[in-house]
């Protein structure tokens, strides 16, 4: 099995085989515990406009998303793990837009499978991938807004490509150093009230989930999240 790490849209554009496409803060850990609260259907979408139009359909659905780490205006939920925790959002539609992830999602149309990558469910990926066997896996950190390399998105990659190749490692220690990293903006008190530092530590819960969510393809051009628990 062969795995290569490539980075934001332009490596979700060249992903082949199975494609992992991976934002730990926050996009797919925010995915994994809305579907871990009870959301039934999650909906990715490229632009808040796609998010209005797919609300006039599905009206009780709840808009999750961000732009510049912000709540989008009209949206009911900022892109947090933190604010989905304090929501009920049992049999509830998530439509949801970020800068990075769900943007790799939509870019991701090369690869034979799609899934999401996060820290938070990173034991069950490998073993989702290792029960297909596939001859390709193409692990995609989409960074910081999609333009800078993440820490924790690398950290990701290489976790998930360790694992596959059956190398275990303890990794508390590195990601104990994000928070002087890529994870020390959920620390600074100008952006408490949209990135507090719950939202860190929920989302560096390691292998705390045991599915992945498999991105397809809708009719109308946006991407359905599928659960499969493992």
């Amino acid at each position: 099995m062969k795995t290569e790490i490539f980075e934001f849209n332009e490596g979700a554009r060249k992903a082949d085989g199975i494609a992992v496409i991976i934002d730990v803060f926050r996009a797919f850990s925010v995915a994994c515990y809305a579907f871990d609260s009870g959301a039934v259907q999650y909906i990715a979408v490229g632009e808040p406009s796609a998010a209005f139009k797919l609300k006039e359909r599905y009206p009780d659905a709840i808009l999750v998303g961000e732009r510049n780490e912000r709540k989008i205006a009209g949206f009911d939920l900022g892109n947090s793990p933190t604010e989905i925790l304090q929501h009920d959002l049992k049999g509830k539609t998530i439509i949801h837009t970020t800068t990075a992830g769900t943007q790799g999602l939509v870019n991701a149309q090369n690869a034979s499978a799609v899934i999401t990558g996060s820290l938070v469910n990173a034991a069950a990926i490998v073993r989702y991938i290792t029960s297909l066997s596939p001859d390709k896996v193409s692990l995609v950190a989409m960074g910081y807004r999609a333009e800078v390399s993440a820490d924790e998105d690398i950290l990701c990659a290489r976790i998930i490509s360790e694992r596959l190749n059956n190398n275990y490692k303890n990794y508390i220690d590195e990601i104990s150093q994000l928070k002087t990293s890529s994870g020390c903006r959920f620390f600074n008190p100008l952006n408490l009230e949209f990135s507090p530092p719950t939202d860190f530590f929920l989302c560096t819960m390691l292998d705390r989930f045991n599915f992945v969510l498999k991105a397809e393809q809708r009719h109308d051009g946006n991407i359905t999240l599928i659960k499969i628990d493992i």
